[in-house]
């Protein structure tokens, strides 16, 4: 089993070559709010627009926001837009190292597109660009910046658009010379004749490329695996990675099953560079040597992210991470609070939302149905449910020695798996006074073993205009009743 845990925490040290068509993406948003007079066109209201660096230079972008290290090659014309380029990429110096190839003959590839924001729906897009091969200069220059980084490098992304930077010359250069250092190649193809990426890793079609690519349709899941296994053959790739939007990933590697996931269900905003997203997370994971199932779902998971966003978006590792992991296996950093300092800063956020707080405490040792319930009734009468916990000595002091039988640390991760429960903030004093006090509460939850004139923090709570919750406990559900019970079951096995 892959754990994806320990593998997000070796993103940081890893380092991708990136080689491809660079671009500048520019969305224009606006509202339509009428038809023009002198042609049956809508007219855009626009309000603003944004500038990102696209094609290519989006992919390098989706590595460095996980937290990678990109070094970028792309190809530029000496003019406006690509001196935007320059410029956008210099900023993030250190997470991308940009080596850009000037040719005056070109003009640097801008693609403009015309959004109603309103909507979330495409109008018009306007292309600059020249399509034509580099110029051998240039190719040379490509190549040898590629080569130089090869060394320092765990992966190699090419990133093909057909806008002229990887000629047959220069993939061949590149994939050759990964291959001799042993170096994963993942391709984002463009066009027909895939064997101009031969001898690479992973190759990420779409589906609509794939049966262009092979010369018939396919459909089916069972079309789409025969397929991606024949592109894999005449490429002679480890394996293909099948992107199909809505309906998911299918993933063909050779010897192996086909394995087919779906997609996320998300609401979709834009799927403009959801590709670059998928090969730089594949090239990232590939440079750790992650098998290639959890890499794909890795890629799926980003995806869900991206799509979701306005514009030639990117993932960061905390949303990947987000989306990929369990929110049981996220909950104790986020929920579980040792410093108050910590505590202040998260009741101010609530409070500037204008959330109603509650809270109740105990030591909760071994976690029983008189919990749940007590749990669940309290989050019930608040908005966000502020758990304080007994520290283990707080705990002893408290309930005698051999206990607790849990640590604070293992109490606390059990109990902000539970969805009820908001915060959990240990405290070591024998009463929870100091930190009611702290989060002043609207709501105050106990079990109804208690009396409410019993209730540690109930004058400052009422006084303060809240009031105090009893939650009926249910009958033969105790920690100590439980611990009681098991004693004679210990004996007898030591004897």
């Amino acid at each position: 089993m892959f754990d994806f845990e320990e593998a997000l925490k070796l993103v940081s040290r890893q380092t991708v070559l990136c080689v491809g068509d660079v671009m500048l993406d520019d969305f224009v948003y606006g509202e339509v709010t009428r038809i023009s007079p002198e042609a049956p066109t809508p007219v855009l209201a626009v309000r603003h627009n944004a500038i990102e660096i696209g094609g290519a230079g989006n992919v390098a972008r989706n590595i460095a926001a996980l937290g990678a290290r990109c070094i970028f090659v792309g190809l530029i014309g000496d003019d406006g837009p690509g001196l935007v380029l320059t410029d956008a990429l210099a900023k993030l110096k250190g997470s991308i190292i940009p080596h850009l190839v000037i040719d005056p003959a070109r003009q640097t590839t801008r693609k403009v597109r015309f959004v109603s924001e309103h909507h979330s729906t495409h109008l018009m897009r306007a292309d600059w660009e020249t399509p034509a091969p580099a110029s051998e200069a240039s190719q040379n220059s490509i190549i040898a910046h590629a080569e130089a980084a090869l060394p320092d490098v765990g992966a190699v992304v090419l990133s093909d658009y057909a806008k002229g930077t990887l000629t047959e010359r220069v993939i061949r250069a590149i994939i050759a010379a990964a291959r001799q250092l042993g170096k994963a190649v993942i391709v984002d193809p463009k066009g027909r004749d895939y064997r101009v990426y031969r001898g690479a890793t992973l190759i990420t079609p779409n589906s609509k490329e794939l049966a262009a690519a092979v010369l018939r349709p396919v459909a089916t899941e069972a079309e789409i695996a025969e397929a991606a296994a024949e592109l894999a053959r005449m490429i002679g790739s480890e394996a293909v990675l099948v992107t199909r939007s809505e309906e998911g990933m299918t993933l063909h590697v050779e010897g192996a099953a086909p394995v087919h996931i779906s997609a996320y269900p998300v609401k979709v905003r834009d799927v403009s560079g959801a590709g670059d997203t998928v090969a730089a997370v594949m090239a990232v994971l590939l440079a750790m040597r992650a098998p290639y199932e959890a890499a794909m779902r890795a890629a799926n998971a980003a995806a869900a992210v991206v799509v979701g966003k306005r514009g030639t978006a990117t993932v960061s590792l905390g949303e990947l991470r987000h989306r990929i992991l369990p929110a049981a296996s996220l909950a104790p950093e986020e929920k579980i609070v040792f410093d108050w300092s910590v505590l202040d800063e998260r009741l101010a956020d609530w409070r500037r939302h204008g959330l109603r707080i509650g809270f109740t405490n105990g030591c909760f040792d071994i976690l029983h149905r008189g919990h749940i319930r007590l749990l669940a009734e309290a989050r019930a009468a608040c908005d966000r449910l502020v758990l304080g916990l007994n520290s283990d000595a707080s705990a002893r002091r408290l309930k005698g020695k051999g206990r607790p039988l849990n640590p604070a640390e293992g109490r606390a991760e059990v109990l902000a798996a539970l969805e009820a429960v908001d915060m959990v903030v240990v405290f070591d004093e024998d009463t929870p006074l100091e930190l009611i006090e702290r989060v002043r509460p609207a709501v105050l939850v106990k079990g109804a073993d208690y009396r409410r004139e019993e209730v540690v923090g109930r004058d400052f709570v009422e006084a303060a205009g809240g009031h105090v919750i009893l939650v009926d406990l249910v009958p033969g559900h105790s920690t100590t009743a439980i611990v009681e019970r098991a004693q004679p079951a210990k004996a007898s096995v030591r004897d």
